[in-house]
């Protein structure tokens, strides 16, 4: 028969195994359910939407839920457009949730059209969270664009294309060249270059030449185009004149025919248009794709 001390014992040891379930039962877990979360505030919003016009400022405003034991520390930041938070580090207590004010600035000059955005937390241990903004830029849709700093130098004919409008553009180009007196020495059909001009933006490119002349002066014309109606021409001039020949032996015809060039080419523009100084400085871009 047990005695009184050993079941005194057996009945301690039992109440302190219901107490420690009891504690483990109680106490935080950590897993990633319990974890805190960013979303919109109000519930029910996957994401945030906004609409607004180039300029405009926006309001809505953001939760963190911390549904765990412990409090966190969170930093908020915004992708994609201007974001301005009312706290941007938040303290969150324990099993709270904490709902902080923001705005969000449609950029100026932004081009009409969705633009993907989002906010970012991020807590003292390095542990991220997304929520999404859907912004859709108002404002109606301009297609312009220009070709800039057409130059020739060489086997080379390099250029600038410029967005001026508001969309994303593709453009198409052509390219001609006619010689003294009017011979057609490049004739090439409008074909889509490859690239995809932003709003406001520039891009350096060049077209190759190897078969250009060696003795002549030359009209180049550019004619850019893109969808929306955007169109564009630049022209310049060339002259090809063989140098070496010049320094050389026989550099006295050869400078002879340089110069009948020059007159030939000055006579043919009183005809037409008014004359315009050819200029010997070349402007090279650097850039070909």
């Amino acid at each position: 028969m047990p005695s009184a001390q050993s079941a005194a014992a057996r009945y301690a040891a039992r109440v302190l195994g219901v107490t420690a379930l009891a504690l483990l039962a109680t106490a935080p877990r950590a897993s990633a359910a319990e974890g805190w979360s960013l979303a919109p505030a109000g519930g029910g919003r996957p994401s945030f939407y906004a609409e607004g016009a180039p300029g405009a400022v926006l309001q809505d405003t953001v939760s963190l839920t911390n549904p765990g034991g412990h409090p966190v520390t969170v930093r908020l930041a915004g992708t994609g457009v201007p974001v301005t938070f009312a706290e941007p580090t938040v303290r969150v207590p324990a099993r709270t949730r904490a709902d902080i004010p923001f705005t969000m600035t449609v950029p100026t000059g932004a081009a009409p059209g969705d633009r993907p955005a989002a906010l970012v937390a991020k807590d003292t241990d390095g542990r991220t969270a997304t929520a999404r903004i859907r912004l859709r830029v108002g404002g109606p849709a301009l297609s312009a664009l220009t070709v800039e700093h057409l130059a020739v130098h060489g086997d080379r004919i390099t250029y600038e294309l410029v967005n001026r409008g508001t969309t994303v553009l593709a453009p198409k180009l052509a390219v001609r060249a006619d010689g003294l007196f009017g011979r057609v020495l490049l004739d090439r059909a409008p074909r889509t270059l490859p690239v995809r001009l932003a709003p406001g933006t520039r891009t350096e490119l060049s077209e190759p030449w190897p078969g250009h002349p060696a003795l002549d002066a030359v009209d180049v014309r550019l004619t850019a185009t893109a969808s929306g109606g955007a169109h564009d021409t630049a022209d310049t001039e060339a002259r090809f004149v063989p140098w070496a020949a010049v320094a050389g032996a026989a550099g006295a015809p050869a400078a002879g025919a340089a110069v009948t060039v020059v007159r030939l080419r000055g006579r043919r523009s009183r005809g037409g248009r008014p004359a315009e100084p050819l200029s010997e400085d070349v402007e090279l871009t650097g850039a070909a794709r």
